[in-house]
């Protein structure tokens, strides 16, 4: 009976250390974060940004004035190109017949031609240069040429072109263009040349 009494104050000893022993420690504070600046780029970074935009800007504005330049060179190229290739097409010789300064009827279709050429381009002046065969004398030759420039011109202001537009000139027989000895070389040395001034 002793020997119980003892025994219980030892265990209620023993419960109570055990219970101390194992009772949870107590949670360490948590500190509540603390507030921190909002994400962002620094003033460096927005200036650095800034100067790239305006760059980009600067070389988009070069690129497209380039562009623009280049494309204008490339119209007034084909522009030229084609007043070129008009003029060609329709200022064609015509030629005369022996000791003549009468316009052919052969050739009234090329002097319209070239009337239409004159008057889609109002900037095209245009010289006509009157030719003989080798026969005849020098004077007489350029005498005959320069009759020749005039009958093509009258023509031409006939049809509506401006005369201020029209030069002539006789080179008589000094510049034949073929060197035969027949009539068909004759023939295509007696002409009206036409070029572009």
């Amino acid at each position: 009976m002793r020997f119980v009494r003892n025994l219980i104050p030892l265990s209620v000893v023993l419960t109570l250390g055990i219970g101390v022993a194992c009772k949870k420690p107590a949670p360490a504070p948590v500190e509540p974060p603390k507030p921190t600046a909002p994400a962002g780029p620094t003033q460096e970074e927005i200036d650095a940004q800034k100067r790239a935009a305006e760059e980009a800007a600067r070389r988009k504005a070069e690129a497209e004035a380039e562009a623009a330049r280049k494309a204008a060179a490339a119209a007034e190229a084909e522009k030229a190109a084609a007043y070129q290739r008009a003029a060609d097409a329709a200022l064609k010789n015509i030629n005369f017949a022996f000791d003549k300064s009468d316009i052919r009827e052969a050739d009234k279709g090329k002097l319209q031609a070239i009337a239409d050429f004159m008057k889609a381009y109002p900037q095209a002046k245009v010289q006509i240069a009157g030719h003989c065969d080798e026969r005849g004398t020098v004077e007489y030759n350029l005498a005959l040429g320069e009759r020749r420039s005039h009958a093509a011109q009258a023509y031409l202001v006939g049809l509506g072109v401006a005369s201020d537009r029209l030069t002539t000139i006789s080179y008589g027989k000094e510049k034949p263009l073929v060197t035969g000895k027949d009539e068909a070389s004759w023939l295509e040395n007696r002409r009206d040349e036409f070029k572009l001034q």
